[in-house]
C-alpha cells in the first residue's frame, strides 16, 4: 500500500467552512474576487492594464488560461476572473533570485506547499542543481545548454529521452520543440492532452476524420440546443457562461449533464453586463439539469439515442434520414444496438431515470441545430472514446453537423494545447506530417511511434528514458500516482524545466537538473528583428496572434522559442536548420510551418487578419477523411459503471480558485467552501451508511486495476448533491490515488475521474 497525504499540502490554519453556494456565477462574487487578488498581489495598476489588453485582436496578448474563443463581435472585456488572475499570479513583482536559492535547500523547499513554492515570485536566471550543497546555484545561458548537449549526444539512443509540453506553450515555440526531438531521432513528445482529451481526438478522428471539434463561436450563437457534459464552465471555461446565457436570452435549450450541479449550470450575471450588474439581474444558464452517476453519461446518451429511433418509427422527421444515407455508415448496425439495449439497462447503469432522458431526447428531438459540448468529465474514463463517439453517433442521428449551429465541440483546457497537436506536438505523428516536416527541413523524422505521458513515466522509471525535457506546465503535480511519478523523475540522469515559477517539479529532479527560465505571455518578446509576437489555436480552431505588453521580470530571461534553439544547437552541433535564423525572426519559423501544416498556408499573412484565421476542417464541410470516407457509426456495448458494494467511484477536479496544478487559495467559492482543500465530497445517504458526519476526518483507499492500493489520510468529508456511489476531490491532492497502470485502454488517458475507493473513518 502506498499512504501519502497529498503533495505538498499544509492545510489553511483556519477553520474550515462550508455553506452551500446558490448565489449567480461570476458577477458581483467574481468582482470582489478579482479586487482582492489584484491587492494581495499587489498590481492595481498593472491588474487593469492587462485587461483592457487581454484577448484583443491589435496588438494584445492571449489569455494564458483557457482555450474558450475571443469573442468575435469586438467585445472590449473579453475576460474573467480566472484569467485575470492568471495574468496578474504571472506579471508579480516578487522574484525568486540567486539570493533565495542560497538561503535555501532543496531538501527545505520540498517541505513547503505548492501555493508557498509558486508565491514566492519569477524566476530570474538559469540555474543548476548542485547535489554538494542540495541547492539551486546559478549557470550561465551557454553552460545550461552545453550540459544539454552533452548529455543528449551521450545518449546510447535518441528514445533515451522524452520532451514533454504543456499547453502554455505557443505554436512558433512548439513547432521548433518537435523539430528538434525528431531531428534527434526520437518521437517521445508527451503532452498534457495525453491526460485530458486524449479520448476525443482519438474518438472525434474514428468517427469523423478529425481530432477536433467542427464549431466556432458563431455556431454557439445560432444553435437550438446546447447539451454541456462533464464541463465545470464557471471555472475551466468562464467565458462561456457569456455564451450560455446569451443562447438562454434567444430561447436556446441548455441541458446539462453533470454528476454535480455547478454554479454554470444554474445562472450568471456576466462582469461586463454594467446594467445587469448594477440591477443584480441574473440570467439562467440552464433549462435542464441531469445527474448521471460517475461513468453514465454513455448510457445516457445511448438513451437519448434510442428515444429518437423508437419516436421515428412514428414520425419519421425525428431522424435526418437523407443526412444519414448520404454521409454515414454504420447507421443499421447502431439502430440494432439501440434496440437491443434495454431501457432498464440504460436507467441503472446512467442512474437518471427514463423519463429524464426522454425529457432530453425531446429538446433534441425539438431542437433544428444541436451543438454538443463536452470535457474532463467524459473523457478521463476507461471508456471515454466510446463515449464521444457516442455523442457522435447522437448528432449524426439528425444531420447535426456540416451546418450551422451545430456539431461536436469539446472544451480544451488550457491556452494552446489544441495549437500544440496541430503544430506537431504528437507521439504517434501522421506519416504524411513526417514526409511534409522531412522534404521542408532537410531531416529524416523517425517512424515508429515514441512515448505518452504514462509510456514516459513507465520509462524512466525503467531507467529506459533518462532525460526528461519540460516545456511549462508542473509535471510532477498533473501526472498520475504521484510518488510513483516523483521516483521515476529522481532516477533520470538529466531533468529540465522550462518555466516562469518555482513549483514542485523543480525539487523532484533527477541527478543533474537545470530550471532554465522563460518568458510570459504578457511579457514583450524583443529579438534581433525587433518585437516578436507567437501565435496561439484556440478551443475552436481559431489562430491569431499575441504580444506581450510587460517589461520582462529579468533582463537574464529567454523566450520559449530562444531556449529550444538554445538546447538544438548544443545537440545537433553540425544541424543545417537555422535555429538562430529562426530566433531573430519568427515570420521565419511561421514561413516554415506554412509549407508543413495543413491549413496554416500564407501562415504570416493570414494570423496578421482581425482576429486571426480558422484552420479548416473537412468534416465541417461533410468531407470525411475515415476509411469508408464517411461519417462512421460505433456500436460499443455500454460499460458496467455500477460501484461494487461499499465502494464509491470517485472523481477528481479542479477547486475555483485554481488554475491546473496552480492553487490561489484553499477557498472553493463556487461549492461552498473556504480554507479546505484536503476533502472529500459525498452523497449524504452514503455518509450516513458509514456513519459519517461534515467534516469528520476520514481515510480514502483506491484499488487500481492490478489490486494494488493507495490511500490519502485524515481528509474531510463534505455532503453534498451528488449521486449515491459517487464522490469527488480536488487535484493534484488526489492524483496519488491514480495509480500509473489505471489508464485507459482505449485512450492512454489516466483514468482520474472515475477511480475505486473506499471510504472509512480516520483511526
Amino acid at each position: 500500500m502506498n499512504d501519502q497525504d497529498g503533495p505538498g499540502r499544509e492545510q489553511d490554519e483556519r477553520p474550515p467552512e462550508f455553506k452551500p453556494y446558490h448565489h449567480p456565477a461570476a458577477g458581483w462574487g467574481a468582482a470582489k474576487s478579482v479586487t482582492r487578488f489584484l491587492i494581495r498581489e499587489g498590481e492595481l495598476l498593472a491588474g487593469p492594464r492587462a485587461i483592457v489588453k487581454m484577448n484583443h485582436e491589435n496588438g494584445g496578448f492571449d489569455c494564458p488560461g483557457c482555450a474558450w474563443p475571443d469573442d468575435t463581435k469586438g467585445l472590449h472585456l473579453d475576460i474573467c476572473e480566472n484569467g485575470i488572475k492568471h495574468v496578474t499570479w504571472e506579471m508579480t513583482r516578487k522574484r525568486v533570485g540567486r539570493e533565495f536559492f542560497a538561503a535555501h535547500t532543496v531538501s527545505e523547499l520540498s517541505r513547503w506547499s505548492d501555493t508557498e513554492l509558486e508565491s514566492q515570485g519569477r524566476l530570474t536566471e538559469p540555474l543548476r542543481y548542485d547535489a554538494d550543497s542540495d541547492r539551486y546555484v546559478p549557470i550561465s545561458w551557454p553552460d545550461a545548454f552545453a550540459l544539454v548537449g552533452d548529455t543528449l549526444r551521450g545518449l546510447a539512443s535518441p528514445d533515451q529521452a522524452a520532451y514533454y509540453t504543456s499547453g502554455r506553450l505557443g505554436n512558433e515555440a512548439t513547432f521548433l520543440y518537435q523539430l528538434m526531438a525528431r531531428e534527434l531521432g526520437t518521437n517521445n513528445l508527451p503532452d498534457c492532452s495525453n491526460m485530458c482529451h486524449e479520448a476525443s481526438g482519438r474518438a472525434l478522428q474514428a468517427a469523423l476524420g478529425t481530432g477536433k471539434g467542427t464549431v466556432d463561436l458563431e455556431d454557439w450563437e445560432r444553435a437550438d440546443a446546447l447539451f454541456i457534459l462533464g464541463v465545470n464552465a464557471a471555472s475551466n471555461a468562464p467565458r462561456m457562461l457569456t455564451a450560455l446565457a446569451e443562447a438562454y436570452r434567444r430561447g436556446a435549450q441548455i441541458v446539462h449533464i453533470n454528476p454535480l450541479i455547478e454554479a454554470a449550470a444554474t445562472r450568471t450575471i456576466i462582469p461586463h453586463d454594467f446594467a445587469r450588474m448594477a440591477t443584480f439581474r441574473a440570467t439562467r444558464t440552464g433549462t435542464l439539469n441531469l445527474q448521471p452517476r460517475i461513468g453514465g453519461d454513455m448510457a445516457l446518451i445511448r438513451g437519448m439515442a434510442k428515444a429518437a429511433l423508437e419516436q421515428a418509427r412514428e414520425d419519421p422527421g425525428a431522424l435526418d434520414t437523407a443526412f444519414i444515407e448520404r454521409h454515414t455508415t454504420g447507421f443499421e448496425e447502431y439502430r440494432a444496438v439501440c434496440e437491443k439495449t434495454t431501457w432498464e439497462e440504460i436507467e441503472r447503469q446512467s442512474g437518471v431515470t427514463v423519463a429524464d432522458i426522454r425529457a432530453a431526447a425531446r429538446i433534441y428531438r425539438d431542437a433544428d441545430r444541436s451543438i454538443a459540448s463536452w470535457c474532463l468529465g467524459v473523457t478521463q474514463h476507461e471508456h471515454g472514446v466510446d463515449t464521444v463517439r457516442e455523442i457522435v453517433n447522437l448528432l449524426l442521428l439528425r444531420g447535426n453537423l456540416g451546418r450551422e449551429g451545430a456539431g461536436p465541440s469539446p472544451v480544451r483546457g488550457h491556452s494552446n494545447v489544441q495549437g500544440n497537436r496541430t503544430c506537431g506536438i504528437d507521439h504517434r505523428p501522421a506519416a504524411a506530417f513526417l514526409d511534409r516536416l522531412g522534404d521542408v527541413c532537410g531531416i529524416t523524422p523517425p517512424r515508429h511511434h515514441g512515448l505518452d505521458t504514462v509510456g514516459t513515466i513507465e520509462a524512466m522509471h525503467r531507467g529506459d528514458v533518462t532525460v526528461f525535457v519540460g516545456m511549462g506546465g508542473n509535471f510532477v503535480l498533473a501526472a498520475p500516482d504521484t510518488p510513483y511519478t516523483s521516483a521515476a523523475l529522481r532516477k533520470c540522469e538529466l531533468t529540465v524545466q522550462v518555466s516562469t515559477k518555482l513549483n514542485r517539479s523543480h525539487l523532484v529532479h533527477g541527478r543533474q537538473a537545470l530550471i532554465l527560465p522563460c518568458l510570459g505571455r504578457t511579457e514583450k518578446d524583443e529579438q534581433r528583428g525587433g518585437l516578436q509576437a507567437t501565435s496561439v489555436e484556440d478551443a475552436m480552431s481559431m489562430v491569431h496572434l499575441s504580444v506581450g505588453m510587460k517589461r520582462p521580470a529579468s533582463t537574464h530571461l529567454l523566450s520559449e522559442p530562444a531556449i529550444i534553439a538554445g538546447m538544438a544547437r548544443a545537440a545537433l552541433p553540425d544541424s543545417a536548420t537555422p535555429w538562430e535564423s529562426y530566433v531573430e525572426d519568427y515570420d521565419r519559423i511561421r514561413d516554415t510551418m506554412s509549407q508543413v501544416l495543413d491549413g496554416f498556408e500564407d501562415f504570416n499573412r493570414r494570423v496578421r487578419q482581425p482576429l486571426g484565421f480558422r484552420i479548416r476542417q473537412p468534416a465541417r464541410e461533410l468531407v470525411f477523411h475515415t476509411p469508408s470516407g464517411r461519417a462512421e457509426f460505433s456500436t460499443a456495448a455500454l460499460p458496467d459503471v455500477i460501484p461494487a458494494p461499499g465502494t464509491l467511484a470517485l472523481g477528481t477536479m479542479r477547486s475555483h480558485d485554481q488554475w491546473n496544478t496552480t492553487i490561489y487559495s484553499d477557498n472553493d467559492r463556487y461549492r461552498g467552501v473556504k480554507n479546505l482543500r484536503t476533502l472529500i465530497f459525498m452523497n449524504a445517504d452514503d455518509m450516513r451508511d458509514r456513519g459519517l458526519s461534515e467534516f469528520d476526518d476520514v481515510d480514502i483507499t483506491s484499488t487500481a486495476k492490478d489490486g494494488t492500493t493507495r490511500r490519502v489520510s485524515r481528509y474531510k468529508v463534505i455532503p453534498y448533491d451528488i449521486p449515491r456511489g459517487c464522490a469527488a476531490g480536488y487535484m493534484p491532492e488526489m492524483n496519488v490515488l491514480c495509480a500509473i497502470g489505471d489508464y485507459s485502454t482505449q485512450s492512454d488517458q489516466p483514468i482520474m475521474k472515475h477511480l475505486k475507493v473506499t471510504v472509512e473513518r480516520s483511526a
